[in-house]
């Protein structure tokens, strides 16, 4: 039976979960193929758990972590309320295609009603076609302001 559950990070559980699976994300062709570096890994739990503007939903399988998103909260000048941000979801490869990164959306949008928020965002690869199709199913479009101004696109600068 698949469980779904808001983190708390000050458990040896829930830490180890979060190593896991960012992990198994980072290692992923649609995470960069690279593993997170042990010390950064290693730190994420403790400087998650100390954000008042983070949280996290992990997917159990019985006592085995298989799914997670990890939120931050934004807000929305347009209008004048919080925004939630999902920045990782991920769904270990043996339970894809399962509704397993749908159900972790669907846990994220009742959080973020709860919180009162105006909308949930996310990012997703242009190649990342099954992302794309259960991000359309849960009803997630481009971001567009007005007709004719163009869908945005998310850069970066790193720094």
């Amino acid at each position: 039976m698949i469980t779904y559950r808001q983190a708390d990070f000050s458990t040896k559980t829930d830490a180890n979960a979060l190593c896991l699976l960012m992990n198994a994300y980072a290692t992923d062709p649609m995470g960069g193929n690279t593993p997170i570096a042990d010390a950064i890994l290693y730190a994420l739990p403790e400087l998650l758990a100390e954000r008042d503007d983070a949280f996290s939903i992990i997917a159990w399988d019985a006592d085995v972590p298989i799914g997670l998103a990890n939120c931050f909260v934004g807000f929305s000048t347009f209008a004048a309320r919080e925004l939630v941000n999902v920045h990782d979801l991920v769904v270990i490869d043996s339970h894809r295609y399962q509704g397993i990164g749908k159900a972790l959306l669907a846990e994220v949008e009742q959080v973020a009603q709860s919180r009162g928020a105006c909308k949930v965002t996310l990012e997703v690869l242009q190649n990342n076609a099954p992302a794309r199709k259960a991000y359309t199913d849960m009803g997630f479009v481009p971001y567009e302001l007005a007709p004719g101004a163009g869908v945005a696109e998310f850069w970066q600068k790193k720094i």
